[in-house]
C-alpha cells in the first residue's frame, strides 16, 4: 500500500486500541494490542506520518531509533539489592528503568498526556544480544521489569533488507506477535502530502514530467545511488530559503539531496528552465486576467513538456494563494472563539485576553513536549497568539480599553479576509480561462483539475468560495458543492460578535 494508505491503517488501529469499554478499561487488552510494524524503503515518510498521526488524534508522541541502542540503554543498568528469603539474606540483580520506557512516563509527568504513541524506528536492526529482550517487548510490552504504560500503543518501522545491511531477518514467532503494514513508495500519494506541506513548484512540476525520478534506490560501479521523498522535500525547503535570501541554486546543491548524478543534473537544468518560464509566461499577468495574445500564441506552440511547466507555474501560485486563505480563515475562526470567552467574563478586558494569551501558549507548549500538534496545527497556533499580542498592544495604547477596540480590529481582518478570498477566486477563474482558450479539450485541463483536487488547500478554498469552471470540468467531483453548507462559516464571523 501507499504511505497515505499506511496512515489510515496506523490511525485506525490507534483508535481501536484506545476505545474503552464500559468500565473503563481498554476493549482490546494490552497484551492482545500487536505493535505495529511499518516495513518500507528509506526515505517514503514512516517517521513524518507517526508526527501526522499523533497531532491529528491528539496524542502524545515519543520515538527512538533502535539502531543505536545497546542491551543495557533499552533493559537498564543492573544493581545489586538485599533480599531475604526463607530467613536468610541473599545478594540480588535487579535493573533500573529503561531509557525508553522512562522517556514515556516523563512525557506523562510533564505534559499531562496520558495516551500516545511509542515510536521505535529501525528496529529489525537492534544488536544481537537485544534481539531476545525486543521479542519480549514485543509480546508483553516489558523491558526489563518495567512494562509500557497503559494508554500508549506500540508502533516500530524498519526497512526491507535490501536498503540496509545492518537488517536482522525476523523469524515466525516474531512476525506473529506484529501488526504489519508494507508500504510501497507512491508518486500520487506523496503530491497529496506535498501540496499540504508547501513543496516547491518547481520539484512539484518536474516529478510530474519525470514521474519515475520519483524514488529510486540503486548500486553502480560508484557506489549506491539514490532518491527518495524525503530528499525531495528537504531540497524544496532549501530552495525556497535560498530564492528568499537571494542564494543561488546549482546541480552541486541539488546533488547534496538528489543523491543520483543523472537525476540531480536533469532537475538543474529543469529548475533554469523552470526561471526561465517564470519570468517569461508573465504568470502574475495570466492570473489577473491579462496575459498577452503573444503569451497565449506561445502556449498553444509550446510542446507538451513546457505546457505542464506553465501549468505547474500556475498551480504553484494559486495553490500558495488559497493555502494562505483557506489558514486565515482558520485563524479567525479560531480567534472568533476566543473574543467570544473574554467578551463574555467580568473583569477588565485587558485581564481577560491576558488570560487567554497565556491559555494557547501553555498549549502550544504542552503541544510541542508532547508532540501532539501537527505543522498545520503548530502554524495555526502561532498565528492566533501573534494576533493575541497585537490585540493586547491595541489595548494598552487605546484611549478607551474595552471590547470595542478589539471588535473594530476582528471587522477590519474579516474585511481583508473577505478582500484576500475574492481575489484568489478571480485569480482561479482566470486561471480556467486562460487554460480553457489556449488549450481547449487538451491534457492540461484534465491535469489542472487533477492537481487542484490533490491540493487539499485548494480543495478545500475551492468547496468554501466555489468555482463554476472547476465544476464544469470536473462534474463527477461536485460532493464538493455538497460541502458548501458544512464549511459556511465566513458570514458568521461578521455577525457573532
Amino acid at each position: 500500500m501507499n504511505i497515505s494508505e499506511a496512515k489510515q491503517q496506523i490511525k485506525n488501529a490507534v483508535r481501536a486500541y484506545l476505545t474503552r469499554d464500559e468500565f473503563g478499561g481498554y476493549r482490546i487488552p494490552l497484551e492482545k494490542q500487536r505493535p505495529i510494524f511499518l516495513m518500507g524503503p528509506p526515505g517514503i515518510g514512516k517517521t513524518a506520518i507517526m508526527e501526522q498521526i499523533a497531532g491529528e488524534l491528539g496524542v502524545g508522541l515519543v520515538s527512538y531509533s533502535m539502531a543505536h541502542h545497546t542491551r543495557q540503554s533499552a533493559l537498564g543498568l543492573p544493581f545489586i539489592v538485599t533480599k531475604t528469603y526463607g530467613g536468610a539474606e541473599y545478594q540480588v540483580s535487579e535493573y533500573t528503568m529503561s531509557e525508553i520506557i522512562a522517556s514515556v512516563y516523563d512525557m506523562m509527568e510533564e505534559t499531562g498526556v496520558t495516551e500516545g504513541i511509542l515510536f521505535l524506528d529501525e528496529i529489525n536492526c537492534v544488536s544481537e544480544t537485544l534481539a531476545p529482550t525486543m521479542l519480549q517487548f514485543l509480546q508483553y510490552k516489558i523491558f526489563g521489569r518495567h512494562r509500557v504504560p497503559e494508554g500508549w500503543i506500540v508502533v516500530t518501522a524498519g526497512n526491507p533488507p535490501a536498503y540496509n545491511k545492518s537488517v536482522r531477518e525476523f523469524d515466525i514467532v516474531t512476525w506473529d506477535r506484529l501488526k504489519r503494514i508494507d508500504v510501497e513508495p507512491d508518486l500520487e500519494a506523496w503530491k497529496a502530502y506535498a501540496y499540504s506541506a508547501g513543496v516547491h513548484g518547481a520539484v512539484m512540476t518536474y516529478l510530474s514530467i519525470k514521474q519515475d525520478d520519483f524514488y529510486k534506490v540503486e548500486t553502480t560501479i560508484e557506489g549506491k545511488c539514490f532518491v527518495t521523498a524525503r530528499g525531495w522535500e528537504d531540497l524544496s525547503r532549501m530552495m525556497q530559503v535560498c530564492e528568499e535570501q537571494g542564494i543561488g541554486i546549482d546541480e552541486k546543491l541539488i546533488a547534496q539531496y538528489i543523491q543520483d548524478p543523472s537525476i540531480s543534473k536533469d532537475f538543474a537544468v529543469y529548475y533554469d528552465l523552470y526561471n526561465k518560464y517564470r519570468g517569461s509566461y508573465q504568470v502574475e499577468e495570466i492570473l489577473a486576467g491579462r496575459a498577452s495574445e503573444a503569451i497565449r500564441q506561445r502556449a498553444r506552440d509550446a510542446r507538451f513538456d513546457e505546457r505542464l511547466s506553465l501549468i505547474g507555474l500556475l498551480l504553484d501560485a494559486v495553490n500558495n494563494e488559497t493555502r494562505a486563505c483557506v489558514r486565515r480563515e482558520a485563524v479567525m475562526t479560531r480567534l472568533l472563539a476566543v473574543l467570544k470567552e473574554v467578551k463574555e467574563g467580568t473583569a477588565p478586558v485587558v485581564t481577560r485576553l491576558a488570560g487567554k494569551l497565556e491559555e494557547e501558549k501553555a498549549r502550544l507548549a504542552a503541544g510541542k513536549q508532547a508532540a501532539s500538534l501537527t505543522a498545520e496545527e503548530l502554524y495555526l497556533t502561532r498565528s492566533l497568539l501573534r494576533i493575541l499580542e497585537e490585540d493586547m498592544l491595541l489595548l494598552s495604547g487605546a484611549k478607551k480599553p474595552d471590547f470595542s477596540v478589539l471588535k473594530a480590529d476582528f471587522d477590519r481582518r474579516v474585511a481583508e479576509m473577505k478582500s484576500a478570498a475574492q481575489e484568489t477566486g478571480s485569480h482561479l477563474d482566470n486561471l480556467f480561462s486562460f487554460c480553457d482558450d489556449v488549450f481547449p479539450n487538451g491534457q492540461e485541463l484534465l491535469i489542472l483539475v487533477t492537481e487542484l483536487t490533490l491540493s487539499d488547500h485548494s480543495a478545500r478554498f475551492i468547496a468554501r468560495y466555489g468555482c463554476k469552471a472547476y465544476f464544469a470540468h470536473n462534474k463527477e467531483m461536485l460532493f464538493y458543492e455538497r460541502q458548501q453548507e458544512l464549511l459556511d462559516k465566513l458570514d458568521e464571523l461578521e455577525d457573532t460578535l
